[in-house]
């Protein structure tokens, strides 16, 4: 987005611990304003708000950021990656869902951060299936679950259970804890080279309550049910089809009044088709989520 042309940017030269305490400088939103700022960038593409929501948000990009301290990329880097993607999720959020920028915005947070990860790390060549990300992201957090804690090679025993918990072979995990063996930064190393030492890595530690494998599985889920929701949408005909994708599938929805002018019947009977073609879907759906053995929510 050109929008943001003048933002803060960590890199090497200047250190981080500065560029930390320069975003500090920009005030937190009170969600009231918030959403008003959110309603100018949406209604008419403002760049000064959707300059402030992203600027108020810098620090929870950086704080994200350091939470992937551990695979030998340069953190200016990551930072910036995080930063790219809060300026995506700035650009796609919605404050009449109801929910604060700061919620929808980690995701698009982390997912830029970890697919940087995955195109930029050179020291481990990563497939494509769930598991393997899982294995990627997930290993420190499952030694440490069963006390391997000792640097070199795991006990067997330990391969086995990693292996078996993480749903991967033992030579992956073998290979996996090798190639990730010496790239763990010290927790009380300083952010920055300035000789500040009021930030240490640990104070910018990523929650411990979040979960990168995760994030990844959901994606993974949210593409099968997107494949479910195709397919079954082939039980609807084809005007119940149009009202449901311009009523509920679109960033934008069509007014019943509109869609009540096109079809040339009352908005209660475009009601009626959108509730019953929902009704329909979702039947369909559970029906193929059933014989896929997926679970779908109620």
């Amino acid at each position: 987005m050109s929008t943001y042309t003048n933002l803060p940017a960590p890199s090497p030269e200047q250190g981080l611990n500065r560029y930390m305490q320069e975003i500090r400088k920009f005030p937190l939103l009170e969600p009231e304003e918030e959403y008003m700022l959110a309603k100018r960038w949406v209604d008419h593409e403002d760049p000064a708000a959707a300059h402030k929501l992203v600027t108020s948000h810098l620090r929870l990009a950086a704080k994200i950021a350091m939470g992937y301290r551990g695979y030998g990329l340069p953190q200016a880097e990551v930072i910036s990656e995080a930063n790219v993607g809060l300026m995506q999720a700035v650009k796609r959020f919605d404050p009449e869902r109801g929910f604060r920028l700061a919620t929808y915005a980690m995701w698009w947070i982390r997912a830029s951060i970890q697919e940087y990860i995955l195109r930029s790390w050179s020291l481990v060549k990563l497939g494509t299936t769930s598991a393997q990300k899982k294995l990627f992201f997930n290993l420190r957090k499952a030694k440490a679950k069963v006390g391997a804690l000792e640097e070199g090679d795991l006990r067997p025993e330990t391969v086995a259970r990693i292996a078996h918990d993480l749903s991967v072979s033992e030579e992956e995990v073998i290979a996996m804890n090798r190639r990730l063996a010496g790239v763990d930064a010290s927790l009380n190393a300083m952010v920055g080279s300035d000789g500040d030492s009021a930030t240490q890595w640990q104070d910018w530690l990523e929650d411990e309550d979040s979960d990168q494998a995760g994030d990844y599985e959901r994606r993974d889920e949210l593409d099968a049910r997107r494949a479910l929701l195709a397919q079954a949408m082939t039980v609807l005909n084809d005007r119940e089809k149009d009202i449901l994708v311009r009523r509920r599938l679109s960033e934008e929805p069509t007014t019943l009044e509109a869609l009540s002018e096109s079809y040339g019947v009352s908005r209660e009977r475009i009601r009626q088709i959108e509730v019953r073609a929902f009704e329909k879907l979702q039947a369909k759906m559970k029906d193929l989520a059933r014989g896929k053995g997926m679970l779908m929510p109620v």
